[in-house]
């Protein structure tokens, strides 16, 4: 099966909404899913305007956030009257550039990736305490396959993503007693200007090759494939589920081995042994 499918027609009318980073992206998708379906969605950016963007943003509220920032995090929930969704999305693969193995850079990747999550969240709770939404408030985080696996080129990136999964489950926990669900979605190789904007093709060459070897759907992600799964997941119909992180990776994770590795074992096991 190939080509993108039709989206799902989600009712959000009345959900006021929050994404981080949401001026390009996954969280630029889930902003325009989220307003499609009727939901007043507020997005953040890191530059002063909404019209600072090359891109129309023009159907949300606007305002600017700094992950590493303290008062920025703490202040922003008292520009919103109510709230019923929190999407963490905003992050940083290599924040500031630089060694990504150097102490400092870590530190600032789990700054950027995590400790911003936890503190904004906190900072919305009141807000989400007293949201009314079906299915109950969310807190959404973007994990990552590098939740789960080592990946050398990102030690901080990957070690905070491996925290938030950790920390979904621990909010599902503790807010559970609010009516607050939490959960994440890790999503795989997604086509996103986070990579440059440099199309992600079969062809190519290197770790691109190596990515379509081991993945089963034989594609690279969406970032409406991440939005359709964050969807659900503050849906009613999401309502029992909490504390849980959602794979959009296409497979990658579910197997080991290169697809062309087991067609060619399976080939080989139902070869007729011909000394039997």
């Amino acid at each position: 099966m190939s080509g993108t499918p039709t989206p799902i027609s989600w009712d959000y009318r009345g959900a006021r909404v929050l994404i981080t980073g949401g001026s390009h992206g996954i969280g630029r998708a889930l902003a325009e899913r989220f307003a499609v379906a009727g939901a007043d969605v507020t997005i953040t950016g890191r530059r002063a305007r909404a019209i600072d963007y090359d891109r129309d943003l023009s159907r949300f509220r606007y305002l600017t956030l700094d992950l590493e920032d303290v008062r920025s995090l703490d202040e922003l929930p008292r520009s919103f009257g109510a709230l019923d969704i929190l999407v963490n999305n905003a992050g940083e693969t290599f924040p500031g550039g630089g060694d990504p193995w150097d102490p400092n850079h870590f530190e600032r990747a789990v700054t950027v990736n995590l400790c911003s999550v936890f503190r904004l969240s906190m900072a919305c709770l009141p807000l989400l305490r007293a949201s009314e939404w079906a299915g109950g408030a969310s807190v959404i985080g973007i994990a990552s396959t590098t939740s789960f696996v080592g990946y050398p080129l990102t030690p901080g990136y990957g070690a905070a993503k491996a925290g938030l999964v950790t920390l979904v489950k621990t909010l599902a926990a503790e807010w559970g007693r609010y009516g607050i669900r939490a959960n994440a979605v890790a999503a795989g190789t997604i086509e996103t200007n986070m990579g440059g904007g440099t199309p992600i093709r079969e062809e190519a060459t290197g770790w691109t090759r190596a990515f379509f070897a081991r993945t089963p759907l034989r594609r690279v992600g969406t970032a409406e494939d991440v939005a359709g799964a964050v969807l659900f997941l503050c849906s009613a119909e999401a309502g029992y589920v909490t504390g849980e992180t959602l794979l959009v990776d296409g497979g990658y994770l579910a197997t080991t081995w290169e697809i062309a590795d087991s067609d060619a074992m399976l080939a080989q096991l139902r070869t007729p042994n011909a000394t039997r």
